[in-house]
């Protein structure tokens, strides 16, 4: 079994900046691409950032610049650093890896999710 733990959300004022992580552990083998998607209340879910093993990453055209995905193979975990946040960024944020076990099965997994909120 593969467990992604989520932590960082919160409430901060626009302008302000939050920093989420995203630590997998578990029958892990290796970690091909890991990311975070946000959901909205009465929105569809949407890709947020993204970052291959290699460090290679891909963002939202409503981040970009402000929003900056990285990762640490070694602790199996993800960050997403948020700055500029603006009330639109509110959203339940939810971390998932593409993961290898050691029986060689490839699966997605998903975080439970984190609450942002950006509000004065």
């Amino acid at each position: 079994q593969v467990q992604l733990v989520e932590s960082g959300g919160g409430l901060v004022q626009p302008g302000g900046s939050l920093r989420l992580s995203c630590a997998a552990s578990g029958s892990i083998f290796s970690i091909n691409d890991m990311g975070w998607d946000r959901q909205a209340p009465g929105k569809e879910r949407e890709l947020v950032a993204a970052i291959t093993s290699g460090g290679r990453t891909n963002y939202a055209d409503s981040v970009k610049g402000r929003f900056t995905i990285s990762r640490d193979n070694a602790k199996k975990t993800a960050y997403l650093q948020m700055n500029s946040l603006k009330p639109e960024d509110t959203a339940v944020y939810y971390c998932n890896a593409d993961v290898l076990d050691y029986t060689l099965r490839r699966k997605d997994y998903w975080g439970q999710g984190t609450q942002v909120t950006v509000s004065s």
